[in-house]
């Protein structure tokens, strides 16, 4: 006879059975979707002109579907925002980690949760009303540039990397610390020598799904961007990225047209994962 306890932990393991498979059964029902949707046009476009093409006007007689100005926007400020955020994200984390007054810190922490809470409208409502202005009477250009995306893509990863590092930093144990201290070595020099780079695994996670967050963002980048479909040149000039691709012209696009908005989601999703595999690459190299 199998007994109550026996019974339960059958159910609960068909349950999380279960949700493991839904999981599962998702990315592949997604994956299945963008990729038998996307590279039909990839191929029939031709793949050079697509990756590498400069020009995208899907409405003309003879369409053209060149993805390279979305996609280098994509990784411009990406890169951008990446600067911005991890060096201050991180720095803060450490800070409030081991530096932060107690009075200060049940401040400064409920803050960090708060903006990981706004939505991502909100974050572009706050760049189109005060960093647009801020960048064209100071920087030059109208405002609507790639600096301007680059600077709120880093002020919106700080939460996730902020909050991650510092748990990251909270995790290592604290004979660490002591260790270092009783060998003569001060505070700063103890933390930043033996606390970080014991916490680097947590750290790196928190930079991956910080970057992971800034080249998938949208609605926010849409409204201070400038959304021109050139490859840029300048920080003052306008970009449009892949995302910001699909929000603006998947509402009205049938055909050919639908299908490269597709394939757009086609290349995000490989840049997901070279970022994520370079990832898993660095921590493998760490483990050995």
């Amino acid at each position: 006879m199998i007994n109550l306890a026996e019974r339960k932990e059958r159910v609960w393991n068909g349950v999380f059975f279960m949700a493991a498979t839904m999981s599962i059964v998702s990315l592949v029902l997604i994956i299945f979707f963008i990729f038998s949707n996307g590279l039909p046009v990839m191929f029939k476009y031709g793949l050079d002109e697509f990756l590498f093409g400069t020009e995208w006007r899907p409405s003309n007689s003879v369409p053209r579907f060149g993805l390279l100005p979305m996609m280098m926007g994509s990784i411009y400020v990406t890169l951008g925002a990446t600067a911005i955020g991890v060096p201050i994200g991180v720095l803060t984390a450490v800070f409030m980690a081991d530096f932060c007054p107690p009075n200060l810190y049940k401040i400064l922490k409920p803050a960090v949760s708060l903006m990981a809470s706004i939505p991502s409208i909100v974050y572009g409502f706050f760049g189109l009303q005060f960093l647009v202005p801020l960048i064209r009477d100071n920087v030059g250009g109208n405002g609507y540039s790639m600096l301007t995306a680059m600077i709120l893509l880093g002020i919106m990863i700080l939460p996730t990397i902020i909050e991650l590092s510092e748990a990251s930093l909270r995790a290592v144990p604290r004979s660490y610390y002591n260790a270092g201290v009783g060998l003569g070595a001060t505070h700063e020099r103890t933390i930043f020598t033996i606390m970080i780079p014991a916490a680097k695994s947590g750290v790196l996670s928190s930079v991956v799904l910080g970057i992971g967050r800034a080249i998938g963002e949208t609605m926010a980048v849409v409204l201070v961007a400038g959304n021109q479909p050139i490859v840029p040149n300048s920080l003052t000039q306008g970009v449009r990225t892949l995302t910001t691709n699909i929000v603006l012209e998947m509402s009205y696009a049938s055909g050919d047209h639908r299908s490269a908005l597709i394939a757009t989601g086609v290349v995000l999703f490989i840049f997901i994962l070279i970022i994520n595999g370079t990832f898993i690459l660095i921590k493998n190299k760490e483990a050995k």
